[in-house]
């Protein structure tokens, strides 16, 4: 979508309404039930398909690299999973919040449906026991039994994505790891400085949270980060970062359009790198090889953009508005 129609579509408060605006945009979107859950289900599955055909149509590394993100979704429904058993669900439960599109594409299906029956968390350790999730969650797992505290096992989760992003650095040519090793550091940095926000506010150990950073670096270095680990407040925190963008010849031009936020930090921080990222794109596209990878990245950061920062936020204005209107008639 271009910004007249992001700006449309965040107006738009009728349920029929939103789902016949963004239709054309996601032409594959089926919608059964007009709630929230079924919304966000549906526009995520009609993305998927999008990564899917490019992945029929795309040169062998790409296609690699293509399979390897969606890990990034396979991940969430283990997560799910793994929540709903700690809170009682039953297999039935846990399904509804699967997104079983990404494990057709993956052909982790049976893995994932295998994974869904088992209630206790023992089993769940013994049934990943030597895949690539079998250490992370062992550990996740650990630190829930002596804490009660599920940030650690996501982190892990998100952690060992983020380490399966490196291993693709070393797949691609010269053109191709211009703009997709960019992306990776990119996407990892992100990765890092939610951890660390949500660590200080937390205040999660100093030593447990360098454990969850990933290192790979894109305008922060090992050194800022580390600092950035060291403060002891939020306010701390985000003094700190911002000086060090400001410091940067690369990005500091964009902090007088994207404002660094306390209370949408995650957001804040998403909207001036991704903003940089394709300014950077887009001025470096060279042959048509890199333009075709060009316009994939650029697909998926727009289009994780889209629904993150519009489409979810417009769907929950809607259904907020709609009860709000039945409470006040009731």
């Amino acid at each position: 979508m271009d910004e007249t129609s992001l700006l449309k579509l965040r107006k738009i408060r009728d349920g029929q309404e939103f789902i016949d605006f963004i239709k054309p945009f996601y032409p594959t979107l089926e919608i059964k039930d007009l709630i929230i859950e079924e919304l966000e289900r549906a526009v995520y599955n009609a993305y998927i398909k999008i990564i899917g055909k490019l992945m029929h149509v795309s040169p062998p590394n790409m296609r690699n690299f293509l399979r390897t993100y969606l890990y990034k979704y396979e991940i969430l429904n283990i997560k799910e999973i793994i929540l709903g058993s700690i809170v009682g669900m039953s297999a039935k439960e846990k399904s509804k919040n699967i997104n079983f599109l990404i494990e057709e594409y993956l052909e982790n299906t049976k893995f994932i449906k295998d994974l869904i029956k088992i209630q206790s968390l023992e089993e769940i350790q013994l049934f990943l026991k030597g895949t690539k999730y079998g250490k992370v969650v062992k550990e996740g797992i650990l630190y829930y039994r002596n804490t009660n505290e599920v940030f650690v096992l996501e982190a892990f989760l998100d952690r060992l994505y983020y380490e399966m992003l490196i291993t693709e650095k070393l797949l691609y040519n010269r053109k191709e790891s211009e703009i997709i090793n960019t992306f990776i550091d990119f996407a990892i940095e992100i990765y890092n400085l939610k951890v660390i926000y949500r660590g200080v506010i937390n205040k999660i150990d100093k030593n447990l949270l360098r454990q969850l950073i990933v290192g790979n670096y894109f305008f922060l270095d090992r050194e800022k980060i580390e600092v950035l680990i060291a403060q002891k407040n939020i306010d701390e925190f985000l003094k700190q970062f911002e000086f060090f963008l400001r410091k940067s010849i690369h990005i500091k031009y964009l902090l007088d359009q994207i404002n660094i936020r306390r209370e949408h930090f995650v957001w804040s921080v998403e909207a001036l790198y991704s903003e940089f990222i394709m300014k950077k794109f887009h001025m470096n596209r060279g042959d048509i090889a890199q333009s075709t990878i060009y316009r994939i990245i650029e697909l998926i950061i727009k289009k994780e953009k889209e629904i993150r920062f519009a489409i979810l936020p417009t769907v929950i204005n809607i259904f907020h508005e709609k009860y709000e209107k039945m409470e006040s008639r009731g």
